[in-house]
Order: structure tokens, then sequence, then C-alpha cells
């Protein structure tokens, strides 16, 4: 069987599928650097006919995704995508969060608490940081329908009285729900980088202190010629 392919990114790939070794030099390969597969087949799949190859060893997978509309398709890329790179970081930190909102409306009302104690005008940087964690629930309250102002009164409510996975419901008819109970949850190595990206970019905008406005580059415009004309 003879396979052409023209794409060296793909030709890396079914070596190191198959465990072959790509060579430059004509003449048969060597027993080492030939790969191994259980089964090769050409199958159609939407009319387009595609090559599988099939072994047990192998650390590659292909994903076929298939949707009515481009749109759709992308969001299903992105989903998946997301989803293999939390089973990759999961390899580094197993450790996972309430999601649901329920991990940010925890650390609102913590931080309220603390804000509390803090004298003089610190106070109110900690209360607008506690304010700006508000905006994950609010959002998820306002794409499932919810009235944002009750559903975050609800888990604040809730967290209030010691209920620290209340995230918002966004599949019931109630305004929040036990996140941890249906396994709704957040890599906490991931939450952890997305808070100190936050962080950066607001530390970044506070150093600012002028803001220049630069005008477009050029000399004086020339006056405009009025096009000839005979007397």
């Amino acid at each position: 069987m003879t396979l052409k392919i023209s794409s060296k990114f793909e030709l890396r790939r079914i070596c190191q599928t198959v465990g072959a070794t790509s060579i430059i030099r004509t003449g048969p390969p060597l027993p080492e650097e030939c790969g191994y597969v259980e089964s090769v087949r050409v199958e159609e799949i939407s009319s387009q006919k595609f090559t599988i190859m099939e072994t047990k060893d192998s650390k590659i997978a292909t994903v076929v995704l298939r949707s009515a509309s481009p749109n759709i398709l992308d969001e299903l890329e992105r989903a998946i995508d997301n989803a293999v790179n939390v089973v990759r970081c999961t390899t580094t930190n197993p450790n996972f969060v309430a999601g649901a909102g329920a991990t940010e409306i925890e650390l609102a009302h913590q931080l309220q608490q603390f804000g509390a104690t803090v004298p003089g005008l610190d106070q109110y940087a900690v209360l607008k940081f506690a304010e700006a964690l508000e905006v994950v629930p609010k959002i998820l309250a306002e794409n499932c329908g919810h009235n944002h102002v009750d559903c975050t009164t609800a888990l604040y409510a809730a967290h209030m009285k010691g209920e620290k996975h209340a995230g918002v419901d966004v599949d019931g008819g109630a305004l929040i729900c036990n996140a941890a109970e249906k396994e709704v949850l957040d890599h906490l190595e991931t939450k952890r980088w997305a808070f100190r990206f936050a962080l950066d970019a607001v530390l970044t905008v506070l150093k600012v202190d002028q803001i220049i406005m630069a005008k477009q580059a050029g000399g004086p415009k020339t006056a405009k010629q009025e096009g000839g004309r005979d007397d």
C-alpha cells in the first residue's frame, strides 16, 4: 500500500502513530525504522474518503467532527480543544474546584469579610475586587435566562450559610444548585492562571499615568489645483 502525503506535518503524525521513522534516502528501510499497525482501511464519511489506521500503543488519535453549519462546527472544535487541554492539565495538577460561578462568589464573600477589617481607603479596593468577581455568575445567569440580581442575591445567601459549592443552575428550573453534586467543575490550575492574568492586566492599567494621543504623520496638506480651462 502506498499513501501520497503532501504535508510534512501529516507525515510526522503518521510516523508517530505507527511508530515509524521518516527517511529521505532511497532504498529499503531498516527493520528498526518500520512501524506497525493492526489494520488499515478506507472509509467514506460525508462523501469524503479517509484512510484509517488503528493501533493499540499509539498516543495519537483523530477526532472527526460533523455539523450542519460551520458555526456549530467551530463551537464543537473549541469544546474539544478545551476538553483536551483540561485533560492535559490534570496530568500535572488533578485538583478541581466547584464551577458555575461558585468559586467566584465564595472568593467574593470571603473578600467582603476581609475588607470589613481593612482600615482606610484600602477597604474600597478590596470591596471593588470582590464586586468584580461577581461578573462570572452574572454572565452565567443572564445567558441561561435568569435575573442576575436575584441569582447573585441567592448565591450570596447560600454561601453565607456555608454552602460553598452553590452555583448558577443553568439547566434546571431553580436559580442555584450544588455545582459539586452536578459535577460542574473547573480545573484549579486553570482558574488560578485566569486570576493571575486578570490581576496582571489590572496592575498594568493602574500603572499608566498618562496617555499620549498620536497624530497622523505627514506634512501640511497641499491646496487643490483647479482643472485646466481654456479662456
